[in-house]
């Protein structure tokens, strides 16, 4: 993930200083993970049990997160990296198909695919959502087009519909990439309940936290048993099985597989965030309506909220409305910055990226929508633990610092 401070690649507007050079004393984080007493008590009971690695508590974990967006089943596993690597492994990629993704979104998404030798296929964003174009991605189908990864950017579901009816029509696999997505909503359902597959983070700046970790949902019993084996190795036994009463120590391998395991030490500290998941969520629902209202203004854009479905509100993403500024995006957070307030950017879009563009041949121009949104846009400052004092600075700051340079 990108953090404030980077070089984006951007043009620079020259400033000095603002018209306003207040700088408040209080600091506020990009991010600040809300893990507490109940959190620490569970991971000392692991370590006191003994049982360390992948056991009883990362299957509890699986089954009350299988329960809490709605899947038949849920697997845990080292991060979404490695749960999107094993379901596009669980579906059959193999070197020479194309899978389809938003060129706005972490590399994690395309690299995967790059992992079965398999092609990632970029699409441009919808301006509005800066989901997935559904129209785009239907012109980069070619007969190797396999599967399709709509990535529910900042937790703003996908239209998922659209995207259905093009995997339908033309046999593809939907994988979603719900990072971002808990717990997000679509026409009533939770994400995770809704596609063949979906891989959810943990990471620690997500949602809920496991510090890393990732879940993958399905319905499908053979994708289960698929993702359960090539987890830990191919081997036909776990760790749990072995070791545990019930367990021996033989085993036959039988993928060559990966090392792909949630600890038990992570899975406790999952349960306790899953349990407060919907308390978060409200935390951050509220920030964001606060920002809403704050930033309803000409020169700020604040994100796309289309009635048939929810944000989790993982990242507030604002956009600058650069015909009534005079400051560049980079010179906006720099200014966020100069009054305590740390802002990132979600994402570079993945053509401009140089493995991508010498791999594939991409180049600036290819996807006007997500350079254009990308040029523009910033994340904010939101999380469950945010204070009042907090929030009206980020308010204060934002609204000043367009005010001092509106044109």
């Amino acid at each position: 993930m990108a953090q404030a401070g980077e070089n984006f690649m951007l043009e620079s507007s020259g400033l000095n200083h603002p018209k306003s050079t207040a700088v408040s004393a209080l600091e506020v984080p990009f991010h600040r993970a809300s893990v507490g007493a109940a959190e620490i008590e569970a991971v000392a009971a692991v370590i006191r049990s003994g049982w360390l690695t992948t056991g009883a508590q990362s299957f509890e974990f699986e089954r009350q997160f299988a329960k809490y967006v709605g899947a038949r089943y849920a697997v845990a596993v080292a991060s979404c990296t490695a749960a999107l690597h094993l379901a596009l492994e669980a579906v059959g990629i193999k070197p020479g198909d194309e899978v389809l993704l938003p060129t706005t979104t972490f590399t994690a998404t395309a690299e995967v695919v790059t992992y079965l030798g398999a092609k990632p296929v970029l699409a441009d964003v919808d301006s509005r959502t800066l989901n997935i174009s559904v129209e785009d991605a239907a012109r980069k189908l070619t007969p190797r087009t396999r599967a399709i990864i709509p990535v529910h950017f900042a937790g703003q579901p996908c239209d998922m519909a659209e995207i259905q009816e093009l995997a339908g029509i033309h046999h593809l696999h939907v994988i979603e990439d719900a990072a971002h997505a808990l717990p997000s909503a679509y026409r009533g359902k939770r994400i995770g309940a809704l596609s063949e597959l979906t891989a959810f983070s943990f990471y620690a700046t997500k949602t809920l936290t496991t510090g890393e970790g990732g879940m993958v949902t399905t319905d499908n019993e053979a994708h289960v048993r698929r993702l359960q084996t090539m987890r830990l190795h191919g081997i036909s036994r776990d760790a749990w099985n072995r070791y545990g009463p019930e367990g021996s120590w033989y085993y036959e391998v039988h993928e060559a597989g990966y090392k792909y395991n949630l600890t038990d030490i992570q899975a406790a500290l999952g349960i306790v965030q899953l349990a407060k998941c919907d308390e978060m969520y409200e935390a951050r629902r509220r920030i964001a309506g606060i920002y809403d209202r704050e930033f309803a203004a000409e020169a700020l854009e604040v994100p796309a909220a289309p009635p048939d479905r929810s944000s989790s509100w993982h990242l507030y993403v604002l956009r600058l409305n650069r015909a009534c500024l005079r400051i560049a995006r980079n010179d906006f957070i720099r200014e966020l910055a100069r009054r305590g307030i740390s802002a990132s950017v979600h994402f570079i879009p993945l053509h401009l990226q140089p493995f991508y563009r010498h791999s594939y041949g991409y180049k600036p121009g290819d996807f006007p929508v997500a350079e254009n949104e990308f040029q523009r846009c910033l994340s904010l400052p939101i999380y469950p633990s945010m204070t009042d004092a907090e929030i009206e600075q980020v308010v204060a700051a934002v609204l000043d610092i367009a005010q001092s340079y509106a044109s």
